[in-house]
């Protein structure tokens, strides 16, 4: 091989070896946490505010929000403490959702701030007028810039990394904020931690429940398809229900009628009382079960025991204050969906999850919810 040829390639051999050492000795760390231009990256940059301090920096005056982050799908993740799922490969910290401590902050104000104050507003530790007390800032985002800094990351788009979950906004949610069921510092629901709601005495529920037993069963079996089983469901769903009908929320004569004679201790005492049956199979076609069961997977993370992503009872709802499907009549189920889709009925998330279901959709769904058990 010609000398010069030689020469060419171990020249290139030297600036990459060159090149590998500083990438790997001379870079510091906050180059890879916050990105190709915050931090110490380029001293240059570094230099000047805001500067993000790591989340750290947080824990001191945020403990119960640090540590809920710190368990949760959004903690930050360093190369030696990589947890799979996050949002990237090292994870987001408080600081790429919340201002730093150089930046709009402290505030006596909840977070995030609003788009204007961590554009434009400069804060240092030495400086005792913070925006908090600025008359006339504004300081909060609203509710839709609030459910806008979720979808930031998890709008589903393409090319976007299969880890970060993602979402298509109408089916999943419809109107309803991100906060309703997420919270932001640790999103995947947990369901053992929601607040449990105050319950009713099923022994002085049973009265209550002989005006209801003509069309829903004395045990909660309907006696018509058309109508809505109640054995097995959740006494805290059945409460809200019934209080829609009271307030005029959900609209039907009879229940209308019936609700507006109850008072708050008949209403908790009669969903307790159908709350404690278990429901039988009321079963649906086999063939329109089986390719319902595919379809369900849309519906598991509000109609699952164990949500969108762990294992649980199909149909059965992880939080109290929605319904479970399991056992439902088929008939019922069907015209409920339907009702979402004509306006008859309306709810932030099931108007849109409803509006994206064909016929056949709604039927295979129905069949397969009615064939699983509640309880």
């Amino acid at each position: 091989m010609p000398k010069h040829i030689v020469r060419l390639l171990a020249l290139i051999v030297v600036v990459a070896i060159f090149a590998f050492s500083a990438k790997k000795f001379l870079t510091p760390d906050t180059f890879y946490q916050y990105g190709h231009y915050r931090g110490d990256a380029v001293a240059e940059i570094a230099s000047k505010a805001p500067k993000l301090q790591g989340s750290a920096s947080c824990e001191p005056c945020h403990k119960k929000a640090y540590a809920e982050w710190t368990d949760g799908i959004h903690r930050k993740a360093t190369r030696k403490n990589a947890i799979q799922g996050v949002v990237y490969k090292y994870g987001p910290n408080c600081e790429v959702c919340h201002t730093g401590p150089a930046g709009n902050h402290p505030s006596k104000d909840a977070m995030p701030l609003s788009v204007e104050d961590q554009v434009t507003s400069i804060t240092h530790p030495e400086i005792k007028v913070h925006p908090a007390n600025v008359p006339g800032r504004k300081l909060m985002l609203t509710p839709e810039e609030m459910k806008g800094v979720c979808l930031n990351c998890h709008e589903k788009m393409e090319a976007r990394p299969k880890e970060q979950r993602q979402i298509e906004v109408a089916s999943h949610s419809g109107e309803e904020l991100c906060t309703k069921c997420h919270n932001p510092h640790s999103p995947r629901i947990i369901y053992a931690s929601l607040p449990q709601s105050r319950r009713g005495s099923a022994q002085a529920g049973k009265i209550v429940a002989a005006v209801c037993s003509g069309c829903h069963g004395a045990a909660g079996m309907s006696v018509n398809p058309s109508w809505p089983n109640l054995a097995g469901q959740h006494a805290d769903f059945l409460v809200d229900s019934l209080k829609a009908f009271k307030s005029g929320v959900r609209k039907n004569d009879m229940m209308s009628s019936i609700a507006a004679g109850l008072n708050e201790a008949d209403i908790r005492n009669v969903a307790a009382y159908f709350s404690r049956f278990s429901c039988g199979v009321t079963g649906g076609d086999k063939a329109e079960a089986a390719l319902g069961k595919a379809k369900a997977a849309n519906c598991a993370a509000c109609h699952s025991a164990g949500g969108l992503y762990g294992s649980g009872a199909p149909g059965v709802s992880g939080i109290p204050t929605w319904p479970n499907l399991a056992g439902q009549n088929a008939e019922y189920l069907a015209s409920t969906l339907r009702s979402y889709q004509d306006g008859s009925r309306t709810h932030p998330v099931m108007t849109s999850v409803a509006k994206t279901l064909s016929d056949s959709d709604i039927d295979h769904l129905s069949a397969y919810y009615a064939s699983m058990k509640c309880k």
